[in-house]
């Protein structure tokens, strides 16, 4: 059995460090609720002992841009 996170066609999930987490919001002129959402019993972050406040970086890999990424914050179910 895979896993969801093992998944070929599911992107890196990461947990940022509050500092990184500081600074993208600042980048983006955003509050964490802003963000989309993920909660955090949300299979693609099973694995990362996320938990309620943290932020998620999700790298994927795109034709045009080589790389792109998006940012989600946790939230309880």
């Amino acid at each position: 059995q895979v896993l969801v996170p093992d998944h070929i066609y599911v992107p890196k999930h990461e947990i940022i460090s509050k500092q990184e987490a500081e600074d993208v919001l600042k980048k983006y002129n955003c509050k964490p609720t802003e963000l989309p959402l993920i909660f955090v019993n949300d299979p693609a972050i099973l694995g990362l002992g996320v938990k309620p406040g943290d932020m998620i970086k999700i790298t994927r890999k795109s034709p045009t841009a080589g790389e792109s990424l998006y940012y989600r914050y946790v939230v309880e179910v």
